[in-house]
């Protein structure tokens, strides 16, 4: 599987943004998707999560602001952010999750997208 995610830019504070990120290769094969944002000096935590039914997951600092999506053909995934904040600043990336028929678990990473909100 292959992740390029794309949309990342600088944003002023209460602006909304989205991030899409294509997913080709074996992607009938993903278990669930998801964002995760990296900023400097700290660890990469997840944002939000999409399983392959639709069920969605999100971090407490972005629920209500943030909403993951993906398109009908599945490969597309999207982020919308709305109302950002300085402390959403970072890095944020595509992730997905292969399953394999022996049960395990395969993770696969974009390259990443920069957000910096400015206050």
């Amino acid at each position: 599987v292959q992740l390029v995610e794309s949309g990342g830019a600088l944003v002023q504070a209460g602006g909304s943004r989205r991030l899409s990120c294509d997913a080709s290769g074996s992607i009938s094969y993903i278990d669930r998707m998801g964002w995760y944002r990296e900023a400097p000096g700290k660890q990469r935590e997840l944002v939000a999560t999409i399983t392959s039914g639709g069920s969605t997951n999100y971090a407490d600092s972005v629920q209500g602001r943030f909403t993951i999506s993906r398109d009908n053909a599945k490969t597309t995934l999207y982020l919308q952010m709305n109302n950002l904040k300085p402390e959403d600043t970072a890095v944020y990336y595509c992730n997905s999750v292969v399953v394999s028929s022996g049960g395990f678990e395969y993770e696969y990473w974009g390259q990443g997208t920069q957000v910096t909100v400015s206050s």
